[in-house]
């Protein structure tokens, strides 16, 4: 079954869908082609720095395909949000489930591409801004940059930008650092 792009769904409607899909207010988003090897490469070597340095620390990494539920209502069958991040860090074990993570993770990664840059930047912006998503970070494998934004108010106020050279630090993780010339490919 596949979603008809002029009608509006929900997580129920979603789990009977073949191939990969996003939900953002309730529309249906296909999640192909495949990621590039740039794409995958900068996920794979991301996710990996991530999982060392939560390692013990009761935080979470998971990457796509992974589903968060977002949920204004916390009815997360009928939810009208779900994404795949691309790097998710959950720290709230409660949160987690068999199907993935229903309601916000505290850090996602989205790594840019051709096909998702436009939606990364401006629709999943303002859902993760909307679900207090404490940190953000656009990651962009063709132009060697990371952007990172933190959540202040309720916005993402505090931002900073990082190129291949740079050491990229977490707003929210202050222990965690990176050297970025590591996340992209040679």
């Amino acid at each position: 079954m596949k979603p008809e792009s002029s009608k509006l769904y929900t997580y129920a409607d979603y789990i009977q869908w073949d191939g990969r899909w996003e939900l953002i207010d309730g529309k249906a988003y296909n999640m192909s082609p495949s990621p590039t090897w740039e794409h995958q490469f900068t996920v794979m070597e991301l996710s990996f720095a991530f999982r060392s340095h939560f390692q013990n620390k009761n935080c979470y990494v998971a990457i796509a395909p992974f589903d968060v539920r977002l949920s204004e209502s916390d009815d997360y069958t009928y939810a009208k949000h779900v994404v795949q991040p691309d790097i998710s860090v959950i720290c709230n074990r409660n949160n987690l489930t068999a199907t993935g993570c229903l309601g916000a993770p505290t850090l996602i990664v989205e790594v840019l591409s051709p096909s998702t840059a436009l939606k990364d930047r401006n629709e999943k912006f303002k859902l993760y801004e909307l679900f207090d998503v404490q940190e953000y970070w656009i990651v962009d494998p063709v132009y060697k940059t990371v952007e990172i934004l933190g959540l202040e108010d309720g916005f993402f106020k505090k931002r900073e930008a990082f190129g291949e050279n740079d050491t990229i630090t977490s707003f929210l993780f202050t222990d965690f650092s990176l050297e970025a010339k590591r996340l992209f490919f040679q």
